[in-house]
Formats: C-alpha cells, structure tokens, sequence
C-alpha cells in the first residue's frame, strides 16, 4: 500500500539557535516537536560535513566528517565538560549566519571542554573508544585536518611532499608533536556524532524521518581524495587530470568547475567499496538519503584539467545500475531519491524506473497554467521550490498581472481560495498525485528573497547564511499547513 507523506525542507543551520547557527541541540529537539506538530513526516536538512571556505553544505572536506560548528555548546554542560553559568550566546536573535565569527566563539568553548575532557577522560573512555572503533575514517580526517590547519588550509596538493604524499609514506612525518590537536581533532567528532545520534534518535521517537543528501562529486581538495587518491583521476602527484561533472548544454561556455572525478573502472573492480562505506555511513542518520546529481550516474561531462571552459569536455558513460544495485544490496532499508533537475538523456528517467527511484518535480520550474497540468508520476517528490531557487513569493512578485490573475484563477477553479499565493501553491503541491511532498519552510510561511538559502547564479557573502532568529512566528505558520496536509490523506501517523 502507498503512503503518502509530507516532508519539510530546511537547513539544519536556518534552525534558531543560541549561538549563532542552529545546531545539534535542544532548539533542534523542539524543531522537531513542531515539525511533528504539523504533521509531516520527513525533514530534508542538506549536508552537514565538514564545509569548506564557501560554507556550501555541497562542498566539503570530507564526506564523513561532520562539520563541528554544529556542535551545540550548551549540551557540553550536560556532560560536565563546561559550566552552564560560563557560557554565553552569540548572535542568538540574529537571522543570518555569520560562520567565521561563530567559528572562533564556538572554538574557545570547544578547547576548554576538551581540557575537562581529558582531565576525566575515565568518565567517557569507553563511549570515546567505541565510536573510534566504529568512525574507520577518523584517523586519515584528523590528519588532513591537521595538516591542513598548519598549511592555513591551502590545498593538500600545493602541501611540502612528506605532508601531500604522507598517505603513501608515514615515514618522513613524525606525528609525535601534534599528539595532542590529533585528539582534540577525534574528540570533536566524537562529540559531533554523539549529539547527532541523540537528534536522529528523537526524530525516529517522534516518527520523522531524516533526509540528507549524498553529493556525487567530492572536492579535490578533501580527506577522502587525499588520502586513497588511486580512487580518482589522478596523477602521481596528486594534481587533477580531468574535472568536470554533469553539465548542462546551457553552462558548456562557463569555467570547468574543480570536482575531481572517481576512476570508476578502479572502483568498479573493486565492488565500489568507497562507495559502500560512504553510503553505510549516511545511512546511519538518514532513512532517505538523495543522491546528487543523480544524472551522473548515466552519464558526466568529463573535462581536462588544463581546460578553461566545460566546452572542452566530453560525455562519459556512469556507473548507471551497477553501482545503484550496490548501493541496494547493501543499505535494503534505505530510500534514495533522484536530484534529477539537470537530466538531459531519457536514460537518467529509465535508470529511475528501473530501480524504483523516484526523481524530484518542483512546481516553480512549471509554474504557469499549462505546465501546472502535467501529471505527476506516483513514484516521484514534488516540491514547491528547492534551496537554490527563488521562494514561491519571490518568484510571485516578478510575474506580471495577466499572469497573476491566470494561476490564481488556476487555483481557484480547484478549490483553493486562499488569500496568500504560496497558500495555492503549498495545498495544490499536498493534493498531487505524488507519494512524497516536500515544502521548504519558506514556502509555508510565505517568505521572500531575504530568506533564499542559495543563489547559484550570484556570488556573495549571502549565500547559505540565513536562519529563523527565534521560535515566535513561524510555528503559527508551520501548524497552518497541518490542514493541508490532512486533507491530502498525508497526516503522519504516531506511534
């Protein structure tokens, strides 16, 4: 039998927070209260690795690593690794991100329950021995970090050769000096992932479902290609053969983005076990995991290094069913979904097919009379818009009278006689045939273009920073949507 369900889509780090980004503590705990509340069943968070310099939760260091400035300090004290009189917020009512600044307030807090940490260190040993046994990346992420913190966090490969090639030869590297930052560099993680695992265990208590994204391409420069570089296209000395990825005919004028690409003949013959790890990793905090882009599991636009525009490049044939029926035969329980918007081949939607993924359908990309129409496949999520689109509001505030007065008499021939835009939008989206809904919390509020996550066609300070300053509005909101959301047969079910 089908169920049908509604998910909400917002960024772990737009939940308020105390100290300056919403993180893995009670403000999450409470998130999670009103998205049951409201009856949704799903929470998509986007990534939350170790980030690099963009803070793109889509471009990390490492795909294992968690990211620590999601560390939650107050919980800290509930370890009695810090005083809860001694801590302090930081930017609590402020509705954007300032990640350096929260980095270097987070930091001092981190070093201090560290010193406590190791002055007790009886009282966690056996939790702290555990999760290393567990965590098989840990040891080669805090070496790179490590290396990398005494490079300033220039790019592994522009490293002296006894530090780039220190995977390959250990000898020309005494550790012995550094034995300290490696253990507050496990002890970060330890703590990351121990407050993570009391979030997901919540969400599962209260019938929520997480759902995280598994990015197909790493960076070049990340923990994971630095230390099994034989996994990708590399030379001998670390650099870049190829890059690319899979480009649209629309962007072939613009710059070869730096993804590294897998040596996919290695991997295969190796039963993609990179693959395995990463995947059984993920699927220990999300029940749904959505790999992105999907399309690349068909096909990738594969560049030279020393190329300067994507038009340089050629289409490569993926790793198409044999590595999803890995990822299938080893994670049975977990649901993946397609990020599919750049498919430009019908085989991408055969791939989907064949092994019952669904693939995404955002109304905003069909947002007129006649593509409001279209049938919607069963097996597929439906969104209103996703993180690196305008919101359904701001998007409404550039179409014209005629074309506003069209989809609002769209909407109201079909019942939804809302007075708010994004109302239609949000209940029309719950009322499709589609399995699975996902509304970014934008959209259910009605927010406009200050609240955006991500705009990939502008750079700027902007981009991944905003957050909810406070918990006064929004629920309101949100709850309205439960209505929706019952009437579409969506209401998750307790217990």
């Amino acid at each position: 039998m089908t169920v049908r369900r509604a998910g909400l889509l917002l960024p772990l780090f737009s939940v308020p927070g105390n100290q300056g980004i919403g993180d893995l503590g009670q403000k999450t705990l409470r998130m999670i209260d009103h998205i049951t509340e409201a009856g949704y069943s799903i929470w998509q968070i986007l990534p939350i690795q170790a980030m690099g310099p963009s803070h793109s939760p889509y471009e990390s260091v490492s795909c294992f690593a968690g990211d620590p400035i999601y560390i939650n300090i107050d919980r800290l004290s509930e370890m009695s690794l810090l005083t809860q009189s001694s801590i302090v917020n930081c930017n609590k009512f402020k509705d954007f991100v300032n990640y350096d600044e929260v980095r270097a307030f987070k930091e001092v807090y981190f070093r201090k329950a560290f010193r406590n940490f190791k002055k007790f260190y009886g009282d966690y040993q056996a939790e702290f021995k555990k999760f290393k046994e567990e965590a098989f990346w840990l040891e080669d992420w805090t070496r790179f970090a490590l290396f990398r913190s005494l490079y300033e966090n220039e790019p592994w490969n522009k490293w002296e050769e006894e530090y780039r090639d220190f995977p390959l030869d250990h000898s020309n590297v005494d550790l012995k000096e550094h034995a300290d930052e490696l253990l507050y560099l496990e002890f970060l993680q330890f703590i990351f992932y121990k407050q993570l695992d009391e979030v997901v265990a919540y969400a599962k208590e209260k019938g929520v479902r997480l759902m995280g994204d598994a990015p197909f391409y790493l960076l070049h420069d990340s923990a994971e290609v630095w230390s099994d570089r034989s996994q990708f296209l590399l030379d001998q000395e670390g650099k870049l053969s190829y890059v690319g990825g899979c480009m649209p005919e629309k962007f072939r004028d613009q710059e070869a983005e730096k993804f590294v690409l897998y040596d996919f003949k290695k991997q295969k013959a190796e039963e993609y076990s990179f693959w395995q790890k990463r995947m059984r990793w993920l699927a220990r905090y999300y029940e749904i995991i959505r790999i992105e882009p999907f399309s690349a599991m068909d096909t990738y636009w594969r560049i030279p290094a020393e190329a300067t525009t994507v038009r340089d490049g050629k289409w490569i044939i993926g790793p198409r069913g044999a590595l999803i029926e890995m990822i299938e035969k080893a994670l049975p329980s977990v649901e993946l979904v397609a990020q599919d918007l750049d498919a430009l081949r019908p085989e991408v939607k055969e791939l989907e097919d064949q092994y019952g993924i669904p693939g995404m359908d955002v109304l905003l990309s069909r947002l007129d009379t006649k593509g409001l129409k279209r049938d919607v496949k069963i097996n597929s999520v439906v969104y209103t818009t996703t993180h690196d689109m305008p919101t359904i509001e701001e998007e409404y505030a550039t179409f014209d009278g005629n074309k506003r007065i069209a989809l609002r008499r769209f909407f109201k021939k079909r019942g939804y006689g809302y007075r708010s835009f994004h109302d239609m939008v949000c209940a029309f989206a719950l009322e499709s045939e589609a399995d699975t809904v996902i509304l970014p919390l934008q959209d259910v509020c009605g927010y406009k273009g200050n609240t955006r996550i991500d705009a990939p066609e502008v750079e700027g300070a902007s981009n991944w920073t905003w957050k909810l300053k406070d918990f006064k509005t929004f629920p309101d909101d949100l709850m309205k949507s439960r209505e929706w959301i019952e009437a579409s047969g969506r209401l998750k079910q307790n217990g």
